[in-house]
């Protein structure tokens, strides 16, 4: 279980649920943007399962921090899937994970008097 800090309140998820908010908030700041999300919580005095409404992205800090849980561990797996679904969630594409060499006719060559590249 994990406790997400978000504008000077806490709320605990799972550590699913936590990684992938995380990885969202990141993707959505790094594109300059802010987009509201909710997660399922429980609640720490009674245990109850409820729902968290955040505003994640640019200006918006998330802190996931393992905490202590001794009570058995809700399935939020949906709500997780659900961040993944988001379509700001980064995505890796099989493309990525291969190198592959680029045959060109024309090799670009850096031109420090032009400050960039120009065709050799």
């Amino acid at each position: 279980m994990r406790r997400i800090t978000y504008a000077g309140d806490t709320v605990i998820t799972t550590d699913d649920v936590a990684e992938a908010l995380v990885e969202l908030t990141a993707a959505v700041a790094n594109a300059g943007r802010a987009q509201a999300v909710r997660i399922p919580i429980v609640l720490e005095e009674s245990g109850h399962i409820d729902e968290a409404e955040l505003v994640i992205g640019v200006g918006n800090d998330v802190l996931s921090a393992p905490v202590e849980w001794r009570d058995d561990q809700p399935d939020f797996s949906e709500g997780a899937d659900e961040l993944r679904a988001h379509e700001s969630f980064p995505r890796r594409s099989a493309s990525v994970d291969r190198l592959s060499l680029v045959e060109d006719d024309s090799p670009a060559q850096w031109d420090p008097d032009l400050e960039g590249f120009r065709e050799a």
